[in-house]
């Protein structure tokens, strides 16, 4: 680390017009409140993970170099100097120990924004080349090759090519495509990189609802990653870099919207953030494969049966898409209409808990032994509801919830939303021909 980067990062906290940063920085009244919605805390019971704690690590570091209390008597407020004792302390809490679900902002009682802290930490510590190695190589992999599992195209091309195949045994149509840099189609698809290196069924589930749908649809070899985990390790020019590309894969293929995988952070990063990032408006709409799915039963566009899912299914809440994103409703409204056993868990909704491997965590090895801990309030959530099946929208999600299945031993079945409207999809061929001679396919 150069005395450059340790100023650059001890800037990024410099007073400069920014009320919210200013106002954040200065409000927590450590009452102590934020503790108990945060599942490291409910986990460990060690004090140091509560989120105030983490709030007043950032705030402490802002105070000793631009206030003039803590630059004269440092003592007197807990000012703290940026130093190799305090920075260890940040990568450990900062990432170690904080999935940047929002539970804390959510509960504060005086609204003190301690997520957006916990990003400013963690963009002070992108500054001074301080991001966790595992995470770090994540998003080099994605700034390097255009996906963050840095899968070949010919891999990536192979896999689809099989999943086409499943998908025409499967609806019985020999014409049933999973097309591929199509220009002038409807929608442009993304996928989670995860779903063409280990749960390639995702891609068919959703290209078996795209095909009774009769949608005009394509996925890109160029630039199809969802995820952009430079929005967790802190690194907003890498953000908007990955953010750059699935715009301009957009206008590349002159799609006319832009369908998100089951992705929390990938939707928020893009739909949310890279509007921010870029500094420019969306001139597309851009929505989440759930909103979609829940559209198409709406209209009538895809039936679903309701004797086909009979256990009881339960349904976890992505914080990004929900909490932090406001997409509520939609979920509930795909299982309602099918699965005849649906139960909530306790609390739910946008107070439902992480599940453990957000903010980066599931790519953060280092932090392994934390994580499955933390996934402990998780596990004992699916446990009260009595469900064989859980649902999330999310990718990073499942690959937590089926690493905690394991783990807690709770005998479940982790499904994606595609997944399990797909195993419960009414195929009609003349139906779907209707609908394609009502709205060709280009």
């Amino acid at each position: 680390m150069t005395n450059d980067q340790l100023q650059h990062a001890i800037d990024l906290l410099r007073p400069s017009g920014d009320s919210r940063l200013l106002t954040h920085l200065n409000s927590c009244v450590h009452c102590g409140l934020c503790a108990e919605s945060c599942l490291f805390y409910l986990a460990t019971g060690d004090e140091r993970l509560t989120p105030a704690r983490k709030a007043d690590l950032v705030s402490s570091i802002y105070r000793r170099y631009h206030s003039v209390t803590g630059k004269l008597l440092p003592w007197l407020v807990g000012a703290r100097e940026l130093n190799s004792e305090s920075i260890d302390e940040m990568v450990e809490l900062l990432f170690g120990s904080c999935t940047l679900c929002g539970r804390c902002t959510m509960h504060c009682s005086i609204g003190v924004d301690v997520t957006f802290l916990v990003q400013t930490g963690r963009k002070m510590l992108s500054e001074m080349g301080l991001v966790p190695a595992t995470l770090q190589a994540t998003v080099q992999a994605a700034v390097e090759t255009g996906n963050n599992m840095a899968i070949p195209v010919e891999d990536y091309r192979d896999t689809l090519q099989w999943m086409e195949e499943e998908l025409t045994d499967e609806v019985g149509d020999p014409e049933a495509r999973i097309p591929l840099d199509k220009p002038g189609r409807k929608i442009l698809y993304t996928l989670n990189p995860r779903e063409p290196k280990f749960f390639p069924l995702s891609i068919s589930a959703m290209a078996k609802i795209f095909y009774a749908a009769g949608e005009s649809w394509t996925l890109s070899t160029r630039m199809y990653d969802v995820t952009n985990y430079a929005y967790f390790s802190g690194n907003d020019g890498e953000a908007a870099l990955i953010a750059d590309r699935l715009w301009s894969e957009m206008k590349n293929l002159q799609a006319e919207q832009l369908v998100l995988a089951e992705c929390g952070h990938g939707t928020r990063a893009f739909r949310w953030e890279s509007p921010n990032y870029l500094e420019r408006s969306f001139p597309f709409p851009v929505m989440s494969s759930v909103e979609y799915i829940a559209g198409c039963i709406r209209e009538g566009r895809i039936r679903l049966d309701p004797e086909k899912i009979r256990e009881r299914v339960t349904l976890h809440d992505p914080c990004n898409l929900v909490r932090n994103g406001g997409v509520v409703r939609e979920q509930r409204y795909i299982l309602q209409s099918f699965v005849p056993d649906f139960v909530e868990m306790t609390p739910s909704g946008i107070d439902n808990h992480c599940c453990g491997g957000g903010g980066g965590m599931l790519s953060m090895s280092e932090y392994n032994e934390w994580r499955m801990k933390a996934g402990s309030v998780k596990a004992e959530q699916i446990r009260r509801t009595g469900a064989s099946i859980v649902v999330t929208p999310c990718h990073n999600c499942v690959d937590q919830l089926i690493q905690i299945n394991a783990f807690y031993k709770l005998g479940v079945r982790i499904l994606t939303m595609a997944e399990i409207v797909a195993d419960a999809l009414i195929i009609e061929h003349e139906t779907r021909i209707a609908k394609q001679s009502r709205a060709p396919l280009k």
